[in-house]
């Protein structure tokens, strides 16, 4: 009997720190990510390019699928033009976030709209792909979508 009892509590702790540890580790590669992407749009609100540049491999691209076809570029003038002074507040707020992870790769997929100060100016989706440094998360790729600003921007925020 003690046998028995012996072997279902090994087999209890075992069952226990399989289902404990895995999806703890992977919350918190999540929230890593999750934190790369609000630290972008942190960046771009503040207008630090240092900041943006931060998260960003130094090889990251970005494209733009939009009404005039497909852009895609390295991120340099991207990030010049949030360092660079502007009257309005470039707020991107995000919503409905999905991340994706396996491991070293991160995808992210999350609705947005961007406000120029309080102004809709444009909504979309955007796509990112993450890779895991020795440092940390950093951007490789950012494409986004740009549609008119007729999205419904949800009231509790991003």
């Amino acid at each position: 009997m003690q046998r028995l009892s012996f072997f279902l509590s090994c087999v209890s702790i075992i069952t226990l720190i399989a289902a404990m540890g895995v999806p703890a580790y992977a919350q918190s590669d999540e929230a890593d990510v999750r934190a790369v992407i609000d630290r972008l749009f942190d960046g771009m609100r503040a207008g630090d390019s240092t900041m943006v540049r931060s998260v960003l491999h130094e090889e990251a691209l970005m494209a733009r699928a939009g009404s005039q076809g497909l852009r895609i570029g390295p991120t340099d003038g991207f990030v010049r033009a949030v360092g660079t002074p502007h009257d309005e507040v470039w707020d991107e707020r995000i919503w409905d976030v999905h991340i994706s992870i396996d491991g070293r790769l991160a995808s992210a997929w999350m609705e947005f709209a961007f406000f120029l100060g309080d102004t809709l100016s444009h909504c979309g989706v955007n796509s990112m792909q993450l890779y895991r440094t020795d440092e940390g998360w950093k951007i490789i790729y950012l494409a986004d979508t740009n549609r008119p600003p007729t999205c419904e921007v949800p009231e509790e925020g991003p």
